[in-house]
């Protein structure tokens, strides 16, 4: 059996003053005054259920703090896979991005050497011509094929790099002011800028070889 103080009692039993002074009100508690201060009985048995209560909540504490680090181990583990999926598609993505450049270089690379192909085949053919024939018409006249040959290629060859007007300017985030002030630019110095080709009554553009800051684009 120990006295304990209403402050002492209720740290040690676990609950609030109030409880302490209502447990003597009921009886449930018994409490003596000692030097004009009252002190609290405490026997054995509830020492020892005080005690016991003590150890349950820890075992259940514990308990908690298992269950709560399993969830985390859990929500890491899950974590992790989302992590090394997306690790995998982005390095998927990446090999297929490298590949479609090296297509697109190599594409590149056989237009230019087809390009230089029909080049020595007509150079060939011309020369194999010259050997043949002593008319100096029919010289010039191959010639003449060999060049128109060659400007149809260079044609076809720029035309492929252009762009309409129309196509590119809604392609871009311009406001209809800017687009509006764009195409009279272009109207008024499509006739005397050789950046600009005129096809029908459409405006198409190089972007590859001229720079059109001027129009302000």
């Amino acid at each position: 059996m120990s006295k304990l103080t209403i402050s002492d009692a209720a740290q040690f039993l676990g609950v609030s003053k109030e409880a302490i002074h209502n447990r003597i009100r009921r009886g449930t508690l018994q409490s003596v005054v000692e030097n004009d201060v009252k002190l609290v009985v405490i026997n054995e048995e509830e020492s020892t259920n005080n005690t016991a209560k003590k150890s349950s909540n820890q075992k259940h504490s514990i308990h908690g703090n298992d269950k709560y680090y399993k969830f985390l181990e859990e929500q890491n583990t899950k974590l992790q896979c989302r992590v090394d999926t997306l690790e995998g598609e982005t390095r998927s993505l990446r090999d297929q991005k490298e590949q479609m450049l090296i297509d697109e270089r190599i594409k590149i690379e056989n237009i230019y050497k087809e390009k230089d192909e029909q080049l020595k085949n007509i150079i060939n053919a011309i020369s194999s011509k010259l050997m043949l024939s002593t008319s100096q018409e029919t010289i010039e006249g191959e010639i003449d094929e060999a060049q128109e040959i060659q400007e149809t290629q260079d044609a076809e060859f720029a035309k492929s790099r252009l762009v309409s007007l129309n196509k590119y300017l809604k392609s871009q985030d311009f406001s209809k002011k800017k687009i509006s002030k764009i195409k009279i630019k272009f109207k008024l110095k499509a006739k005397e800028d050789s950046r600009v080709v005129t096809i029908g009554k459409k405006y198409y553009i190089d972007l590859q070889k001229y720079d059109y800051s001027d129009f302000s684009i």
